[in-house]
């Protein structure tokens, strides 16, 4: 668990390449999904001293927001100190978020997240296929992570979570675990309408999956139950105590787990935040000596 927010990265020239793809049209979404692509700044020279192996991948949802993420510059530092292998990130521009981003299974009860079985739809049978069609990725799951902010972050976990066939991992940063299928009005209650909750109680184990996630002390100030501790952390919390009751392990001690959780002191709903512990993220899905 981190107590503060840990420094921004400084600025140095890039060792990284950013090229954009703007070609992949969506049946299902019906709109043209953009792509910013980042490789390593010797993908050309990897690929062909070794033919035959391909690189991990991050897709990583609301990619628009790259640059105020400061990617390129958290990945040229880590590369830099060879604390990540190679891999290639595939930064996923958002459409509709509030429609498109939730659980595929069912919307809020507001109806949002309407879209998100057919974003799933959208990752599953037309991304993966042409990011492998296109660049030297992996298509073994355990070399392929899903990840997001906000409701991008509740987005990644559910297609995760119920595709382990084709995701291994999951980063979750500030994840919209509040979504409900009830309001208060009609007598919502976090046992039984938190929707993400339910899934997981529903779903099955699989062993190969893994879980980060990061909330912020400030991600919003709201304490439905008058408990002392904001939402977003109780939300996240209590989704993990669902994971450790389906046979996921969770070591509080920080030792070797299925799910990692930094709750970060004075942390923000922003992506300064999220930029501030992206280098954990990263170091713990590519680093060289994984969990």
């Amino acid at each position: 668990m981190a107590d503060s927010i840990p420094a921004p990265i400084r600025t140095e020239p890039f060792t990284v390449t950013v090229q954009r793809v703007d070609s992949l049209y969506s049946v299902p979404l019906k709109r043209t999904v953009y792509l910013d692509v980042v490789l390593p700044s010797d993908y050309q020279e990897l690929i062909r001293l070794n033919p035959q192996e391909n690189l991990p991948v991050l897709y990583l949802n609301d990619g628009q927001d790259l640059t105020r993420l400061h990617m390129t510059a958290v990945l040229d530092s880590l590369y830099r100190r060879q604390a990540i292998r190679p891999f290639v990130l595939v930064a996923i521009h958002a459409g509709e978020r509030i429609q498109e981003y939730g659980t595929a299974a069912q919307a809020d009860y507001l109806n949002r997240g309407s879209k998100a079985g057919l974003y799933t739809d959208f990752v599953l049978t037309e991304l993966l296929p042409y990011v492998k069609k296109h660049y030297r990725v992996s298509s073994d799951p355990t070399q392929s992570v899903l990840a997001g902010f906000s409701l991008g972050g509740l987005s990644a976990f559910d297609i995760v979570f119920h595709h382990p066939e084709r995701f291994g991992r999951a980063g979750v940063f500030s994840g919209s675990f509040w979504w409900r299928s009830k309001s208060t009005a009609d007598g919502y209650r976090d046992e039984t309408d938190r929707i993400m909750h339910a899934l997981v109680r529903k779903g099955a184990y699989n062993k190969q999956l893994k879980f980060w996630f990061e909330t912020g002390t400030d991600d919003e100030t709201s304490d439905r139950n008058n408990n002392g501790i904001i939402d977003s952390i109780d939300d996240t919390t209590d989704l993990i105590d669902e994971l450790s009751k389906k046979g996921y392990h969770v070591d509080h001690n920080g030792g070797q787990s299925d799910v990692r959780y930094i709750e970060i002191k004075g942390g923000q709903h922003n992506q300064e935040t999220w930029s501030a512990i992206m280098p954990d993220f990263l170091m713990w899905a590519f680093g060289k000596k994984r969990e």
